[in-house]
């Protein structure tokens, strides 16, 4: 049975045959009911309207021999077989066939054929090999019945109706058939070359090669399919890219770190240091170098944390104005350092519901790249309400971002620089996790930037509600 239905076009070619099947059975049916409705009907009512014409040369009283002359003529020339007796026991004498009169007209005939009507009989009958039908004619004279006229005729069986046209529909059925067949192959090939395209393209997908692309024009659910299957695959392969690149960026972020750990650490240990300046300034780039692996780490696990449904923040009300100042507060000095103006307008009455942590961290990301790269100049930060909402605004005279790389710059592993310089080597995840935190907190963070011009970031948080 697996055989039969491995495969789509086996299916469809099961489906065509129960439905060829389906249709002659139904024919069948249809040729049945026509025979027994159509044709057995015309019989009766011709038996009928014979009988009643014949009936209506009948006078009353007792049958004469004039009368039973004509019907004699009359069934010399007609196909039906026609009989007039004043007794049904006659009927054995005339008929070809033996019959029980009784059985011919019972009770129940009798009384209707006193009411006038005619009485219909059809059954098989060995001699002739076939279902006979006939027909009895009351003639009444006063409500007595005198005699009745009988017509019969075998039925033609439904073969024999068909006999003439048995060649013409076999052949006609043989032309259907490979008509058929070449159509149905056609169609079954159209139906499913695509879907064994995108089967194709699905293997080449799950071994790596993304770059594959399926050219099916049509417009219908396959079409749709098809357009699906191939904006998966560039999806995955962007994906897939943006990951390669995350990878030698960590790597090299942690390689650099951990080599001037480890040279410095050596340095200590085989007392290349010849003075204690020389060990603390070691002790100090160590240091420097665990923080910065540390921060790494850190976005990593938050990035992870972020994209997870399960992360949940921890809301209160905040006074944002305060929590800013004291988030660049830290920032004074390595501002002093590269002598950067700061500048800040803090709304004081600005009072939001947001976790504390993260809106501190959404701070020191957005301060992080702006002090990285701003190499003179000023940074400012701005605070303010806007009806139901407020906006922070945190501004550099840095080296700007181009048009290029702007749509792109929120993406997480993305970087604009690919060079991984030492003065701006950036992971190219604070900004993904910024705008991850803002959106938690029902937000928008938004870039606006020009080469060499600066770089502006905006972000609008609703207030806090009092009920």
């Amino acid at each position: 049975m697996k055989f039969l239905t491995n495969s789509l076009a086996k299916k469809m070619w099961l489906t065509v045959t129960a439905a060829i099947i389906i249709t002659i059975l139904y024919s069948y049916f249809l040729s049945y009911l026509f025979y027994e409705k159509i044709y057995v009907e015309n019989v009766r009512e011709s038996l009928l309207t014979e009988g009643r014409s014949l009936s209506s040369e009948y006078m009353g009283g007792p049958l004469t021999e004039d009368l039973r002359e004509k019907i004699d003529w009359y069934n010399s020339k007609s196909e039906t077989e026609v009989f007039i007796v004043s007794n049904p026991r006659e009927l054995s004498a005339c008929l070809p066939f033996e019959i029980d009169y009784q059985t011919l007209i019972g009770e129940e005939e009798r009384e209707e054929l006193l009411k006038g009507s005619a009485v219909e009989k059809m059954g098989y009958e060995k001699r002739f090999d076939r279902k006979i039908m006939g027909v009895i004619i009351p003639l009444l004279d006063d409500n007595r019945l005198q005699g009745i006229i009988y017509l019969y005729v075998p039925l033609a069986k439904i073969s024999e109706i068909t006999q003439d046209f048995a060649y013409l529909w076999f052949a006609a059925a043989m032309i259907f058939t490979v008509i058929s067949i070449i159509l149905g192959t056609m169609l079954v090939k159209k139906l499913t070359k695509p879907l064994l395209d995108m089967k194709d393209a699905a293997d080449h997908v799950s071994k790596g090669y993304y770059e594959i692309h399926l050219n099916i024009d049509s417009k219908d659910e396959i079409g749709q399919l098809a357009n699906a299957f191939n904006h998966m695959s560039s999806s995955i392969q962007k994906e897939d890219e943006k990951k390669k690149d995350f990878l030698a960026n960590v790597s090299h972020e942690l390689r650099t770190p951990i080599s001037y750990v480890k040279g410095y650490s050596e340095a200590l240990i085989s007392e290349m240091a010849e003075s204690e300046e020389d060990r603390q300034k070691y002790l100090q780039l160590i240091l420097r170098e665990s923080k910065r692996m540390e921060r790494l780490v850190g976005d990593l696990l938050d990035l992870s944390k972020l994209e997870s449904d399960e992360y949940k923040l921890e809301k209160m009300p905040l006074p944002l104005g305060q929590l800013i100042e004291d988030a660049i507060e830290k920032y004074k000095p390595i501002l002093r350092e590269k002598n950067l103006d700061l500048q800040y307008r803090l709304d004081p009455e600005v009072i939001i519901n947001g976790d504390e942590g993260r809106i501190e961290q959404i701070i020191q990301n957005i301060m992080d790249n702006s002090i990285r790269y701003t190499a003179e100049g000023r940074i400012s930060i701005r605070l303010s309400q806007e009806k139901d909402k407020c906006v922070i605004e945190i501004e550099d005279t840095g080296i700007g971002i181009s048009e290029e790389h702007l749509s792109k710059i929120k993406q997480r592993f993305y970087r604009v620089n690919k060079g991984r310089t030492r003065s701006d080597g950036g992971t190219g995840l604070g900004l993904a996790i910024a705008e991850k935190l803002v959106k938690l907190h029902q937000g928008e963070l938004t870039v606006l930037s020009e080469l060499n011009k600066g770089t502006k970031v905006r972000i609008v948080l609703p207030l806090f509600e009092i009920r």
